[in-house]
C-alpha cells in the first residue's frame, strides 16, 4: 500500500514538473517570437535618417504608409536611442486588445505599446497616456524603471515620438512609482488649472532631476505623454515616466522644412 501511494505521489510530481517545464518553454518561445516580430517591424518600417538638422529632426524615418497597411490602428512610433524602446504605437477601441496582441494583431504575451482609448487621436489632449508591458526579458516598457537613476536619465534625457503628421522630441522630466488608481492617470483634454497642478505634482515626485537644457520650463499650454508600465513593488504598482512633447521639423522622420514657428 505504501509503495502504491509513493508511486502515485511521484507520478503526480512528475506530471507537475513536466507541465511546469513545458509552460516555461512555451513562455520563453513566445518572448523570442515577439522579439522577432518587433525586431522585424523595426527593420521593415524604419531606417536611420540621412538628414539631421541638429535636434530639429527625428533620428529615424518611419514608413507609415506601409505600416498602416499592416494595421490602421498605428498612430505613431516611439524611439529612444541606446535602449530597447523602438516600437510602433497603436490606439484601439479599448485598453484590453493591445495588452494581448502585437501590432499586427497576433495573440501575444508582450502585447503592444498603445495609447489610452479615451485619449483624443493625434496626441491632441494636454496629456496622453501610453501603456506597455514590463516584460521579464526587459523588452517593451520594462526599462522605464531605469530612469529612477539620475545617471541613466542623463544618458537618455529624451525620446522621440514620430507620427505621419508631426514628429516630437519627448523631453523627459519625471519618473516615479505610483498606484494604477492614482491621479497620475487623470486626463486633461485641454489646458486648465488642474493640468498645472498635475505637472507640479509630477515634478515633485520625480526620482531624477531634469536638466534645464533639455526641458526648460514646463508649459501648461504644451502637450505631454505619460509612459506607464507595471512595477512589482506593491499591488497594482506602476512605474511611470512623464515627457513634454516638443514639435520638431520632421514628420515620420522626414524633414518638412521650416513650417513651425520657433
Amino acid at each position: 500500500m505504501k509503495k502504491a501511494i509513493i508511486r502515485t505521489i511521484m507520478a503526480v510530481l512528475l506530471i507537475l514538473f513536466v507541465g511546469s517545464v513545458s509552460a516555461i518553454i512555451f513562455i520563453v518561445k513566445q518572448y523570442r517570437d515577439d522579439e522577432k516580430v518587433y525586431g522585424q517591424a523595426a527593420e521593415d518600417f524604419t531606417r536611420e535618417s540621412e538628414i539631421r538638422d541638429g535636434a530639429d529632426t527625428a533620428p529615424i524615418v518611419v514608413d507609415f504608409e506601409a505600416l498602416k497597411k499592416e494595421n490602421e490602428d498605428v498612430i505613431g512610433w516611439i524611439y529612444c536611442e541606446g535602449t530597447v524602446i523602438d516600437y510602433p504605437v497603436l490606439q484601439g477601441d479599448d485598453n484590453d486588445y493591445y495588452l494581448h496582441h502585437t501590432y499586427d494583431g497576433k495573440k501575444s504575451v508582450s502585447g503592444a505599446i498603445f495609447a489610452d482609448a479615451d485619449n483624443s487621436p493625434g496626441f491632441a489632449d494636454s496629456n496622453t497616456v501610453i501603456y506597455g508591458h514590463h516584460m521579464k526579458n526587459k523588452s517593451m516598457f520594462a526599462t522605464i524603471s531605469k530612469w529612477v537613476e539620475q545617471e541613466y536619465y542623463e544618458e537618455h534625457p529624451v525620446m522621440w515620438l514620430l507620427t505621419p503628421e508631426q514628429d516630437y522630441k519627448i523631453v523627459l522630466f519625471s519618473e516615479y512609482t505610483t498606484s494604477a488608481y492614482s491621479d497620475t492617470y487623470l486626463m486633461y483634454p485641454q489646458p486648465c488649472p488642474e493640468m498645472d497642478e498635475y505637472l507640479m505634482m509630477a515634478e515633485e515626485k520625480s526620482n531624477f532631476k531634469p536638466d534645464p537644457q533639455y526641458g526648460g520650463q514646463l508649459d501648461p499650454n504644451a502637450h505631454y505623454v505619460l509612459l506607464s508600465t507595471c512595477a512589482y513593488v506593491f499591488d497594482n504598482a506602476r512605474d511611470v515616466l512623464h515627457g513634454k512633447l516638443v514639435p520638431v521639423k520632421s514628420a515620420g522622420g522626414i524633414p518638412v522644412g521650416d513650417l513651425y514657428s520657433e
